[in-house]
């Protein structure tokens, strides 16, 4: 069913397919979606590809995730839910590894030791909005925005600014980012330094490196965001079980 299409857009198949099945009445308000192990064993794609799917779906408000429980229909689709859809949070990040990458190479022949000294200000500033429950994201965008600069390339600058642009105006690539965040999953303090290290030596091909790696975590990161909040979930509601049993024996 999905042979010829490529990853980056299955899980798009994947929630029109679902969505179809909501017009259709297979799964109706209130029914539960089957698993995620045993819709990616339905499709023959990924857990991963049926996590984005969902979050396409329930960034619609057509379906509601119960960590602990599982997905529930809220709502059947209209007309426009058939065919709209969002850039997602995985495409964004692939597509910023591809960008910033080339970037980062060529801002190691360029950067000025006025913008390595505010890099090193803002990993500073990462890893303060790390530790605060409220914080931003903003240095990490930032960060690599003065390294797009750098660059010297006005179309490479605008390109990574418009990546950050959609990373929070496209509600699915939006919603898998909090749920990222709630997972505790944050900018990485040590991957920012290994660029800004690079950067110092005025290595293009460590610059490179260091950028490739940083967001293949973060694409690795995101994949499995989602799956690491439903496991800590759990693992709360289980102890609380415990607790309250504890409570009525004693």
């Amino acid at each position: 069913m999905v042979d010829g299409t490529s990853h980056a857009r299955l899980y798009m198949v994947i929630a029109e397919t679902l969505i179809g099945d909501l017009s259709s009445g297979k799964y109706p308000v209130g029914a539960k979606l089957p698993a995620e192990r045993e819709l990616a064993a339905m499709y023959e794609v990924s857990r991963p590809v049926i996590r984005e799917a969902i979050i396409a779906l329930e960034v619609r408000g057509l379906v509601e995730v119960k960590v602990g429980s599982g997905v529930y229909v809220r709502a059947l689709p209209d007309q426009d839910q058939l065919v709209a859809y969002n850039v997602s949070a995985i495409e964004i990040t692939e597509a910023r590894l591809l960008i910033e990458a080339e970037a980062a190479a060529l801002a190691a022949t360029q950067i000025t030791d006025e913008e390595l000294a505010r890099l090193d200000a803002l990993i500073e500033e990462i890893d303060a909005e790390n530790n605060d429950p409220r914080g931003t994201e903003k240095a990490d965008r930032a960060f690599h925005l003065t390294i797009a600069a750098a660059s010297r390339n006005n179309a490479l600058l605008e390109a990574v600014e418009r990546l950050w642009q959609l990373r929070s105006s496209s509600p699915e690539a939006a919603l898998l980012h909090e749920k990222a965040r709630t997972a505790n999953i944050k900018p990485v303090v040590d991957e920012h330094t290994i660029i800004a290290e690079a950067l110092k030596q005025r290595d293009p091909a460590a610059a490179r490196a260091a950028m490739r790696a940083h967001l293949s975590q973060v694409l690795e990161s995101l994949l499995f965001a989602t799956e690491e909040r439903a496991i800590a979930e759990a693992r709360r509601s289980a102890q609380a079980n415990r607790d309250r049993f504890s409570r009525v024996t004693a």
